[in-house]
């Protein structure tokens, strides 16, 4: 794949694109432009409940067609992509038996999934394996079937999160469990982060063997595009622990799994922050998205100090509009970042705020 007809202006975004992610692009701004959507609107309209029940995959299919058509006619750095929520966490557990619950999330369109945990105990760990027969790797490979056909030539699929390391433990045991469990069985936790290596290679590749590449990259929902097979990380438990425990239990689990790939991209949360100078050195990461949490300061709001912290990381955070348009006239925006710039008005406020970032330079 090549050319996208809901993106005409895909072969400049992808030279842009490449350009922060080989670390070329320090001195300039990226951006992309939320305008309102009917699509969405709908989708609130149809959704009023938070619980659901799993998806008809045709339905989602056509509701991200609708959805990445809107945006045809805007001249960002975005690439349209899907983003497969109703995997993004329920499907490792529930390809190990999990009962999987389902989740709207109607301000962004997704519908997601989770397990509650899978285990009384320890030794039901020991029972626990992969079936490629099982009804939840049909129900994924079925997915990815109808979005790539329906797809084609228009849009691409996005990666979506690994769950591995601590994270998969959570999936077994709870929050609680887990950190109680490293302290009194570590080698139970060591067996189950190795088990989730193995299990999470096994969803990637078979996302890589049937989602097509755009360029000989990977559509990424907040990265938008990144050169390789490029996996999403997750460092979620680490957020309320110290850097040292990072170490400890985090940094090896992530760099295996993105050294079996071509690179990965990962989340900090505004309670993980701590963790950004410890983070910023994951051997094989491409970018970092910086999340807004309630008791925490803005990222936009204090970038610079921030963006100091890691260096020339390509680094991606959420903006308003208006901030966002007063900061780029007063030339006070950092470079070697994507803005996800939120609330724009429409087409032509976005495609004309999109000519002063493609001008500007840090």
């Amino acid at each position: 794949m090549n050319t996208l007809s809901y993106k005409p202006c895909c072969a400049e975004v992808l030279q842009r694109l490449r350009c922060l992610y080989d670390r070329r692009g320090g001195d300039r701004i990226f951006a992309t432009m939320t305008i309102p959507s009917p699509t969405l609107v709908e989708f609130r309209r149809q959704h009023p409940h938070t619980e659901c029940d799993f998806p008809d995959p045709a339905e989602r299919a056509d509701f991200w067609d609708r959805l990445l058509s809107e945006r045809t006619a805007v001249e960002d750095d975005s690439l349209p992509s899907a983003y497969l929520s109703e995997f993004d966490q329920g499907l490792y557990g529930g390809l190990l038996g999990g009962e999987v619950r389902c989740m709207v999330h109607p301000d962004i369109g997704w519908i997601s999934s989770m397990v509650p945990p899978l285990l009384k105990d320890w030794p039901e760990f020991y029972r626990l394996h992969f079936d490629d027969s099982h009804p939840w790797w049909r129900r994924y490979r079925r997915q990815l079937d109808i979005f790539v056909e329906r797809s084609r030539g228009k849009w691409g699929i996005s990666h979506f999160i690994l769950i591995d390391g601590l994270n998969f433990v959570f999936e077994l045991l709870g929050a609680t469990r887990t950190y109680l469990s490293v302290e009194e069985c570590p080698e139970n936790v060591r067996r189950a982060i190795d088990f989730a290596y193995d299990l999470n290679v096994k969803v990637q590749r078979l996302f890589f063997q049937v989602a097509p590449m755009l360029e000989g990259g990977t559509f990424s929902n907040f990265a938008q595009w990144i050169p390789g097979r490029i996996v999403s990380e997750s460092l979620d438990p680490y957020h309320m622990t110290s850097v040292a425990y990072f170490e400890r239990w985090g940094r090896e689990p992530a760099e295996r799994i993105l050294a079996t790939f071509d690179g990965g991209v990962i989340h900090i949360h505004g309670n993980g922050r701590h963790l950004l100078e410890a983070a910023s050195t994951i051997r094989g990461l491409k970018a970092m998205l910086l999340l807004d949490d309630k008791g925490f300061p803005s990222t936009f709001d204090v970038l610079k100090e921030l963006k100091a912290r890691v260096g020339d990381l390509p680094l991606a955070l959420l903006a308003d509009y208006p901030k966002f348009l007063d900061r780029l006239r007063r030339h006070d925006l950092p470079g070697g970042v994507i803005y996800q710039v939120q609330n724009v008005p429409d087409v032509d406020a976005a495609n004309r705020c999109m000519e002063q970032v493609r001008a500007y330079r840090a």
